[in-house]
């Protein structure tokens, strides 16, 4: 798994997939070698052969800018971007660490309040500690490598100690860097916004500096904390592939540097903007992981490691191995106009189609009729509900439904009665006016009084109301980010004090409640990371539930993130955010590619639509296992073909599950092409339910099927599911 080859100063990390090199320079600096294809021993001693060339050229005009190094530093003669960034109390910004040791051990470490992967097999991982020390400053950085090598996967994060007689300032100190070989290299991101997360785009990476980001206190709908490098073109079947994913859910950065040479610099971590951080004598500070993968073959089988690995090495505690609950949420069927009536009903409707759980959204609580007030009262509204929340739970229970509930703990109102007896609570700059955003504020969750303040209230809500799934959500960025209980030299490490009070905050409420499902949410997809999904084990995917723009996000969402993980809902048509209208399968269908739920009122619908939602509910509960426990392929984009078409598999190849949507009008006169599927059993025979011909798994792969309803499609949102099963 980890080699240590000490005649050559050099680390081979080896999973099934991907082989990983860095060696140590004469000096002591860690040489980044390789990263990719396993090694045979011919091609190893190759890249040791010219390494050892490079990294023992003495000649003047050659620098430390003509290393591939593995964690740069700054100040010297590299003048790429450093890895890390430090200044001493003499005003120096220039460290030296070499390597001091190092250290093979079984298992994963865990760190927290930080999210953090684990292990639970003593073989299944192995860590390397590789240890570096700056002799003048006499600090210690310790350089973690977590190897996960049936997974494919290699989980970065790094350690700095303080052993000084000082402190020091930390300016920047990122998770993960590493020096690529010359190549064309292009880069895959995510960006977006509200109501429009995660929409793929990629394109080359040119020479300079191309930096993601997210400067809003969460990992934010603008851009998410994934991306990919591919040497060359790539698509789901075909090219190298490289994934980074930051185990974060605040402010983060991923710097891609191309240099002069054609190397490329990639980076990944807490972002340096407005942040300085003090570390004092004896203090250690730990960066956030970054959770990296491998693929020879495309985007599909490094999608898969994420999949597998965000499912069963980030995700926790009860809900990680069981099958989710559909469910039916009020919010845009009532939004805050409704009483205990209404909710019932809903819920009555609800349990006539089949859905297993009742999630009572915003507008429950003090006197919150609309989004101006009453964040951080946490007790129930009496003139909503006058027989109250365990009145309410114990009514829907006795339907043999759970209970839900919304919350929004992060969050302060203005008009609030927990405002007028802690003005001082919310992040502010003293002095100056408190500007809101969806008229309301944000709590200070750095300090430990406002945390267990929360816990209490919030807690005691959950414990009388019997409340089973919480949706947790967060709906507004961070700005005029300060407070008066930080030093004025220590405010600009609020906004990951923040980050690190609110992950502990969320892993206090697991502890005390561990059989509820949470449900992570920040405007719908603002905060949808592997950070997040450590303690809340799946996510509002977006706010805007319209069947075709889901199609877009849901897509985009997968690269790294399991459906398990995506809550999707069939709201109402014409859709409340985007007005368009689509027909009731199509938003079904895409629904039933994720966390299925409904999003809307059917105890008004007609008695054809509850009797249709009410097969699909059925439907998802045949499939469900399928849908949040197999392996997911994306055969068609949305992007590059007028069809979208996707299939879950099961481990032993006998099930599958083929979604296809025709988006786009089909063009008279082209001809249709057929649907190429994956990860079946070449040599299996597989049975298309309602279709009379067989096929093999080879044939399915290799030439594809071109299901009549889409060899001449004349609607629009034309869209069907096919169950796939092993002939015996």
């Amino acid at each position: 798994m980890i080699l240590f080859n000490e005649d050559q100063r050099y680390f081979l990390l080896e999973g099934d997939g991907f082989s990983y090199l860095l060696g140590l320079s004469p000096q002591g600096d860690p040489h980044h070698l390789h990263w990719g294809a396993p090694l045979a021993a011919d091609p190893l001693m190759n890249l040791l052969v010219d390494w050892r060339t490079r990294s023992s050229e003495t000649s003047p005009h050659v620098t430390m800018e003509h290393q591939r190094r593995e964690f740069p530093d700054f100040g010297h003669n590299d003048l790429r971007a450093p890895a890390y960034h430090l200044e001493q109390t003499d005003g120096s910004r220039v460290s030296e660490f070499v390597y001091a040791g190092h250290e093979i051990v079984p298992g994963k470490p865990d760190f927290t309040p930080l999210p953090s992967s684990y292990a639970e097999e003593g073989d299944e991982a192995q860590t390397l500690k590789l240890l570096l020390f700056d002799r003048l400053k006499n600090l210690e950085l310790e350089l973690h490598y977590s190897l996960y090598p049936r997974r494919n996967i290699l989980v970065r994060r790094n350690v700095l100690r303080n052993r000084g007689g000082g402190p020091l300032h930390i300016l920047k100190l990122m998770s993960a860097g590493l020096d690529f070989p010359a190549g064309d290299y292009r880069l895959v991101r995510f960006p977006g916004g509200w109501a429009n997360e995660r929409r793929m785009q990629q394109g080359p990476l040119l020479q300079g500096l191309t930096r993601l980001e997210s400067r809003r206190g969460i990992s934010s709908h603008d851009m998410n904390p994934f991306a990919m490098v591919t040497r060359g073109e790539a698509d789901e079947r075909r090219g190298e592939v490289y994934g980074f994913a930051l185990a974060y859910s605040g402010n983060w950065a991923m710097e891609a540097e191309v240099h002069r040479t054609g190397w490329l610099r990639f980076h990944a971590g807490l972002n340096d903007f407005d942040f300085k951080w003090r570390l004092e004598p004896g203090e250690t500070f730990v960066t956030p992981e970054c959770v990296m993968a491998y693929s020879g073959c495309g985007f599909g089988p490094l999608s898969r490691s994420y999949h597998r690995f965000a499912r069963e090495r980030v995700a926790r505690g009860r809900w990680r191995d069981r099958a989710r609950p559909t469910l039916i949420n009020n919010w845009e069927a009532t939004y805050f106009d409704f009483n205990q009536g209404d909710i019932l009903r809903i819920a009555e409707a609800g349990k006539e189609a089949g859905v297993e759980t009742v999630v009572l959204d915003d507008g429950w609580f003090g006197e919150r009729d609309g989004d101006d007030r009453s964040l951080g009262d946490w007790f129930e509204n009496a003139k909503k509900l006058p027989k109250g929340l365990k009145g309410l739970s114990g009514d829907i229970h006795a339907l043999g439904l759970k209970f839900g509930l919304w919350i929004e703990p992060e969050m302060i109102s203005p008009r609030s009665r927990l405002y007028e007896a802690h003005p001082d609570w919310c992040l502010h700059v003293p002095g100056r006016e408190r500007k809101t955003s969806r008229s309301q504020l944000v709590l200070d969750m750095s300090r430990p009084e406002i945390r267990d303040h929360l816990l209490e209230t919030i807690g005691k809500v959950l414990e009388e109301a019997q409340v089973d799934y919480v949706k947790w959500d967060m709906n507004r960025s961070l700005f005029e980010v300060g407070n008066e209980a930080l030093p004025p030299g220590r405010q600009m490490e609020l906004s990951h004090r923040y980050m690190l009070g609110v992950y502990d905050l969320m892993g206090r409420f697991n502890q005390r409640f561990p059989h509820i499902l949470f449900e992570g949410c920040a405007g719908g997809g603002g905060r949808f990371d592997l950070g997040l999904l450590s303690y809340h084990p799946q996510i509002w995917t977006s706010d805007n539930s319209d069947g075709l723009d889901r199609l877009f996000i849901q897509y985009g969402t997968s690269f790294a993130y399991p459906p398990i993980a995506q809550g999707a809902h069939i709201a109402a048509s014409p859709n409340h955010i985007t007005k368009r209208g689509t027909p009731l399968k199509w938003r079904a269908l895409v629904a039933l590619s994720g966390n299925f739920g409904l999003e809307v009122d059917i105890s008004k619908w007609s008695a054809g639509e509850r009797e249709e939602v009410a097969g699909y509910v059925r439907l998802y509960k045949e499939i469900r296992p399928l849908v949040q426990f197999g392996d997911f392929h994306r055969l068609e984009s949305p992007y590059d073909s007028d069809r979208t078409a996707w299939m879950f598999v099961d481990d032993r190849k006998e099930e599958a599950l083929l979604f296809v949507f025709q988006v786009k009008p089909w063009k008279k006169g082209v001809k249709a092409k057929p649907v190429r599927l994956q990860g079946l059993d070449p040599a299996k025979a597989y049975k298309v339910q309602g279709v009379k011909t067989g096929f093999s798994g080879k044939k399915l792969m290799k030439e594809g099927w071109l299901p009549k309803p889409f060899r001449n499609p004349k609607k629009p949102y034309l869209c069907e599911l096919y169950r796939l099963k092993s002939k015996v």
